[in-house]
């Protein structure tokens, strides 16, 4: 154990060299966000939640949160880790509109079930229509079944799944062609048997097919992904439109020698294989700790961020990529989102970034990039101080940090993360997991003014009791939407949604892994600016395209395969 606080306490010199010289390298002037600004009021006590993500070493990392509806109302509930302490479930109480209110549920599970939880994500395994859990642990991980009003059972013997002993920080699922239940990866950190070697002590990840058994899936069969470069995150992405989606995953360097990121090749029926320098794989090395896939310029190939210490990487396909060919360019440079120190304050050493997602705070109908985050523990090569980024889209195809005038800007050490609209008001809201100390749970008020530019929004410096008694004040417009399909994969994952509106399209896709061990199933959100009307759009998994379906702005929508129109549904007041 000293030995692992030795290398997170201290790094090779030349390393170090290497970062401080990119914080005197000019960055490309970022000029202040030209869009709307939310106002998000943190209120998590406020809000019934009080808990936190403790632990010694071996909980550095990790500290995931699951938003998922677990008694049929729509609303998104919580399953917060706790490290070495009790992982909590919080059901939604909150009123359409409304300050946040959750309250905390017993889940009937065992201490020791709900003890070393790192993360957890949310999906349904057996197509039960009930949403179930996949815990990652210090230990044996664990599938939760879930049942009615947030019920929950143990499921690892009825799944016939063996949770390993490992170190588990990453998770993804996905179905594949012809399965009717998911193919379940989960990633790996160091090995435990073997902490004081120097280098090579990362775990292999695990791929678990499924088998029909009696009563849903069985997971008997663990395939290792080796070599394992001690992944910190890892993503099911179908990158090139393909149909079939394959595995991306992003690792820590910390731990490996001549180790990189990786990208698996996913192939039904076909041992997984690394796609190779021949394929167009170009090899990267970073302190890789959170992934976030999004569609940035609405060219229906995703870019992705992956968060660092130091400097975050966006990729986009490079113009000499092809259908089968992975090749990518760095942006992050050009498009201000290096986020490589912290916005405020005097600590100019480097960040840490752990969760990322991409999501319209805003609703202007362009993509922010949250970031969460926090030193790993006291590594004095990096900044103590390293407040979250809110990184606003900008219609030039930049970002402009707003984290400070969002109100996001506290001096925690966040981890993972939960963007979701939490009081159903078509405006979201964060939550973020702190270690060793009570999760932030922001509620988007709307939009703040910005100097020099009319509207209504709240003047900056606004006490934020004022503008929390004061209500929300509105953005732009939006658009949610649920789908729905018969048989397996009923929550429809890997289906990629086209929201038109105007000129312009916003794509999102159902995915269910990256994040830092965090995930959230439900609405799938995504602004239109001042747009009243959008066209929808559903790719469902299997390919084929839905017929359009015209809703009005502002609403939540569900659409079930084969309708001829989309519903409504209207958050209870």
């Amino acid at each position: 154990m000293d030995l692992l606080l030795d290398r997170y306490g201290r790094m090779e010199k030349g390393r170090c060299l290497l970062i401080a010289l990119s914080l005197f390298i000019a960055t490309p002037a970022a000029a202040g966000p030209l869009n709307d600004i939310p106002a998000m009021h943190e209120e998590a006590l406020a809000a019934g939640i009080e808990h936190a993500y403790r632990g010694p070493w071996e909980y550095f990392v990790g500290g995931g949160a699951a938003s998922f509806d677990c008694n049929g109302d729509r609303r998104p509930d919580l399953f917060l880790a706790g490290g070495k302490d009790p992982a909590r479930l919080y059901v939604n109480e909150t009123t359409a509109g409304g300050p946040l209110r959750f309250a905390a549920r017993d889940t009937g599970l065992s201490q020791r079930t709900l003890e070393k939880v790192l993360g957890a994500y949310p999906l349904d395994i057996d197509n039960d229509g009930h949403l179930d859990l996949a815990l990652l642990r210090l230990g044996e991980n664990v599938l939760l079944k879930g049942g009615p009003d947030c019920t929950f059972r143990q499921a690892n013997a009825l799944f016939a799944f063996d949770g390993g002993n490992a170190w588990t920080t990453a998770f993804s699922a996905s179905w594949e062609e012809g399965n009717a239940f998911p193919t379940l990866a989960f990633g790996n950190y160091v090995d435990r048997s073997a902490p004081g070697s120097p280098w090579g002590t990362c775990h292999d990840n695990a791929l678990y097919r499924p088998e029909a058994g009696e009563g849903g899936p069985r997971y008997a069969e663990r395939r290792p992904l080796s070599p394992g470069y001690c992944a910190l995150s890892m993503l099911f992405t179908d990158w090139n439109r393909s149909g079939t989606p394959d595995l991306r995953i992003t690792n820590d360097r910390h731990y490996y020698r001549g180790g990189e990121e990786q990208l698996w090749h996913i192939e039904t029926g076909r041992a997984p294989r690394l796609f190779s320098r021949s394929e167009g794989w170009r090899h990267l090395t970073i302190w890789g700790m959170g992934i976030a896939e999004g569609d940035l310029n609405s060219d229906g190939y995703p870019e992705y961020a992956l968060t660092s210490m130091g400097d975050t990487k966006l990729q986009m396909l490079d113009e000499e990529a092809e259908e089968d060919r992975p090749i990518y360019t760095d942006i992050a440079y050009d498009r201000g989102a290096t986020a490589h120190r912290p916005y405020i304050g005097e600590d100019l050493k480097p960040s840490t970034g752990w969760h990322a997602e991409f999501a319209d705070f805003n609703n202007d109908g362009l993509l922010d990039l949250f970031i969460a985050k926090g030193n790993v523990e006291q590594m004095p090569d990096f900044a103590a101080v390293d407040p979250d980024n809110l990184l606003l889209g900008q219609w030039d195809g930049r970002f402009a940090e707003a984290g400070a005038e969002a109100g996001i800007g506290l001096p925690t050490k966040g981890r993972g993360a939960i963007v979701d609209d939490f009081n159903m008001d078509g405006m979201l809201d964060l939550l973020v997991v702190n270690r060793e100390e009570n999760v932030s749970l922001f509620r988007n008020l709307g939009a703040r003014a910005i100097p020099g530019k009319a509207g209504t929004g709240f003047p900056p410096g606004t006490a934020a009791k004022q503008r929390a008694e004061a209500g929300p004040t509105p953005m732009g417009n939006f658009v949610a939407v649920e789908l729905a399909q018969k048989g397996p994969n009923a929550n429809a994952v890997g289906a990629l949604i086209a929201v038109k509106y105007g000129t312009r399209t916003a794509n999102r896709t159902v995915q269910v892994g990256g994040g830092h061990a965090s995930g959230h199933s439900g609405f799938v959100h995504a602004g239109v600016g001042t747009a009243e009307r959008a066209e929808i759009r559903v790719k469902w998994p299997d390919g084929e395209w839905s017929p359009p379906y015209r809703v009005f702005a502002n609403n939540f929508v569900r659409i079930e395969r084969g309708a001829a129109e989309a519903r409504y549904w209207y958050p209870a007041e």
